[in-house]
Formats: C-alpha cells, structure tokens, sequence
C-alpha cells in the first residue's frame, strides 16, 4: 500500500514527502485560478503536464510549454520508475545484484539532471511571462523559482482579485481571429500579388502556423526590404513566395500563379540565398555557363546563353575577373557572381537572403547599388539584411513580420520607409525590429500591438486594396 500510495503522490503530485504534497496542492489550487483567469479550464491544473503547458500558455509562452510539460512527464516516469526498482535487503548481500542496482540508479541519476536543469530553466522563461502578463515585478521571480514558495504568487494571482492578466488566451485569440484580413488583395496584371493564408508544419503533435493572413501588392520596379526578427518567417516567406515550399495561399506574378504554373514561372524568380554554392576550382565564365544552362530554357541555343552571360558578366563588373578561379575572388565578388548566377534568367523578381553578409559598407552599398539598378528596370527585389539603415535610402517599401503570442509569423506592416516611422513611431529600421521583437530577446514585445494595428487599417482600405 505505501508502494501504491507514493506511485499516487509521485503522479499527481511529483511528490512523497506530506509537506511537499501540502505545497504542491496549495501551488495546483492557485494553478487552477490562474488558467481560469486567463480563459481556461481550471481542473487542468490537475493534470501533470498539461498544467504546465496551459500556464505556459497564459504567460504567452506556448512553444516553452511544450518542452516545459514534456520534461515535467519524463521526471514523474523517472520518479516512478525508481520507486519500483526491488529492494530485497537480503539481496543486496550479492555483489552482483548490489552492482546491477547501482548502476541503474546510476542511469536514473544521468539522466535526471539535464531534465532538471532544462525544467528549471524553460520555469523561468514561463513565469517570466506570467510576471509580464500580470504587471508584476521581476523580484517576484524570486518566489516563483523556489520549491517552497512558488505557491505564493501561484495564490495570490490566481485568487486575489487585484491580480488580473493583462489578456485572457481564448479572447485574445478571437481577437487576434477577428482582425485577420478576411478579403485578398486585388491580382495585379502586372507585379507580385501575394494572398497567403497560412503555412503550417506539423509539430508535437499537431499543426503548428509558421505564418498567416499576409496580403500585399507590390508593384513592378520596387525594391522592397524584408524586416523581422528571428524566427518571425522571413525565410519561410520567401519560400511561400517562390513556390519552393508551398502555403495556403495564392502568389501571383505579372498575372501568373506560381503555384499551378511553377514549371513555366521557376524561370521569372531568381533566389539568392545567404550561403554561397559555388564549385571553388571553377573560374568565373564556366561557373556562369553552367548556371546559364540550368537556369536558361532549354530552346536556348549555346550561342546565345554565351551571350547572355557576357551581358551579365558586364553587368555586376566581373568581365575583368572572367578566368580567375572562384575561390581566387575577394567576397564582394563572390557575392556578386551568386546574384549573376540567379540573373542570367532575367526574372522578373529577384529575391536575395542577406546578400551583404561579410562585406564591409562601402562593398555593400555598391551592391545594393547595383540592385536598385536592376530594380529600376522594371524587376522586384525583395532583400533580407540585417543592417538596413546604411542603404535604407535605397528602398521603395519595407514589409515587417513578426510573432504574435501564438508564435504565429504576422504582417506587422507593409507600406513606404517614410510611413513606416511613422506607423512604429521609430527613427531607424533596426528600432523598427527592436519594436517587434520579443522581451527576452532585446526587444520592446510589441509584436501583438503592432500585427493588429496594421490588420485594423489593412481591414479598412487604408494598406492594401481587396476585392
């Protein structure tokens, strides 16, 4: 029976000992109240597990609550485990029993201590959030973090009425649902129209959104900057954009979708992503000759893919450089022979992921002036950078993503760079991403502000036109 009883304790309780069994359902109480402020059903607070996925979740902090909760688990199997290994006192007089027993406790103990120390850990980034949600101070973490007094806050959130969220789950997610652009940006006959539902991912379980509700137009000749911090889906936009990865959504260039029409559309985007493949014991001409032949159609004859890659070559100034061997280049011609790689099909848009990454500025602004050239002549360029403000004048728009409490991938903001100070009220893009980006990681956490702020205007006209 005590076998049985400390199995019960362990399970429900994560604990033996009567004191600890007294906190723990003192801290579960306060749980319940806590989730039942926040929207959600308080008896969860029950459940090992789920109660620290549901409080993750009422701090804003789900993707922590699911590591938080499956280590919560795996300690309580651990635990359990343990208290079932035999113990024949008798037995242990054999040296080979006593060493068989050792050594699983030995196991047991390995492995307890990193999930300790990962639980201790995504603890403080919960309650971190939960000190957020409920505009308390960071001295309160003090007592979150202690086994003994991590009841206290637990308590007196949960019950004293002059302890509210800031924002309850399920009605911040209506919200969040009600502002979602409902309509679609008008296809244009000429230019990139973007309808993008969501891009989803299968993740623990069930399906996670990567990103949602992006609607947009851009013109023929912009230049546009992508803006975000990291993991708000820059990458995966692109992706949705070029058809690489596919959405749910409609993308459409110059009047052609490029999801039904990739095999005819895959030759109008050029993708220069940030890491450079290139074959180093090549030179400069063969590496281009070799691009021109996959990237050109296959009607083109020999005599004109030369041609086009001379054109190129004059382009991006690498005519000079033309029998030099790949690897023999400094990196601002490297860069600029992965962006001729991508523009010897002549696409109409043209998507680059960090393509200044290990220039200095002035090897950067020459490149970025050489895109806004290409932009000039009708193309769309989408760029990635993580330093915007040293060639920010050489912009059109600025498309700004970012991660609202669901760590969903939003539109923050779509416009002119004049409008977006004014939109975020920040001087500089690198404020702008600062705005966005969540607390924890150096950011302002005016990420779910922003999103629908811009949804409320896109939602009236005021961004983008909808049919």
């Amino acid at each position: 029976m005590e076998t049985l009883w400390n199995l019960f304790c362990q399970i429900f309780f994560n604990s033996s000992e009567i004191l600890d069994i007294v906190l723990a359902a003192l801290y579960m109480a306060g749980v319940w109240g806590l989730l039942q402020k926040s929207g959600l059903h308080g008896w969860q607070a029950l459940i090992p597990g789920v109660r620290e996925y549901q409080l993750a979740r009422c701090a804003g902090r789900e993707p922590e609550g699911r590591v938080y909760s499956i280590v919560t688990v795996l300690q309580i199997l651990l635990a359990i485990i343990s208290l079932m290994l035999p113990l024949d006192v008798e037995a242990l007089d054999d040296p080979e029993v006593l060493d068989a027993l050792l050594n699983r406790l030995l196991i047991l103990s390995v492995i307890s201590i990193p999930l300790t120390i990962t639980r201790f850990i995504y603890g403080i980034r919960v309650w971190s959030g939960l000190i957020q949600v409920y505009g308390q101070r960071k001295r309160w973490m003090l007592l979150c973090l202690l086994r003994y007094t991590m009841w206290i806050p637990a308590m007196l959130w949960g019950f004293l009425p002059r302890y509210q969220p800031s924002w309850k789950v399920e009605d911040f997610r209506a919200e969040m649902a009600r502002l979602a652009t409902s309509g679609s940006a008008r296809v244009m006959d000429k230019g990139l129209t973007v309808n993008l539902n969501k891009r989803t991912v299968s993740e623990f379980f069930q399906k996670k959104t990567l990103l949602r509700d992006i609607h947009m137009n851009i013109p023929q000749g912009h230049m546009v900057l992508l803006l975000g911090g990291s993991g708000a889906g820059k990458t995966t936009f692109l992706n949705a954009i070029n058809g690489y990865e596919k959405a749910d959504a409609e993308v459409m260039l110059n009047g052609n979708n490029m999801y039904t029409q990739y095999k005819k559309m895959q030759y109008e985007v050029g993708f220069v992503p940030q890491s450079e493949m290139m074959r180093g014991k090549d030179t400069v001409l063969n590496t281009l000759l070799d691009a021109a032949s996959l990237r050109l159609p296959k009607d083109v004859s020999p005599r004109l893919r030369r041609e086009r890659v001379n054109e190129v070559m004059d382009i991006f100034g690498l005519k000079p450089v033309q029998n030099n061997l790949v690897e023999k280049l400094s990196g601002g011609q490297k860069k600029r022979l992965s962006i001729s790689m991508e523009f010897i099909s002549n696409p109409s848009l043209f998507i680059l992921d960090e393509p200044d990454s290990g220039l200095d500025g002035v090897m950067a602004r020459e490149l970025f002036v050489q895109l806004r050239k290409i932009a000039d002549t009708g193309k769309i360029v989408i760029v990635i950078t993580h330093t915007p403000d040293r060639v920010i004048d050489l912009f059109d728009d600025v498309i700004v993503l970012a991660k609202d409490s669901a760590r969903t991938g939003r539109l923050a903001y779509y416009g002119s760079i004049e409008e977006a100070r004014q939109f975020f009220q920040r001087d500089t893009m690198e404020q702008i991403v600062k705005s966005v980006n969540r607390r924890e990681e150096g950011g302002d956490g005016l990420a779910d502000e922003f999103v629908m702020k811009f949804a409320g205007r896109a939602e009236n006209g005021a961004e983008v036109q909808y049919v």
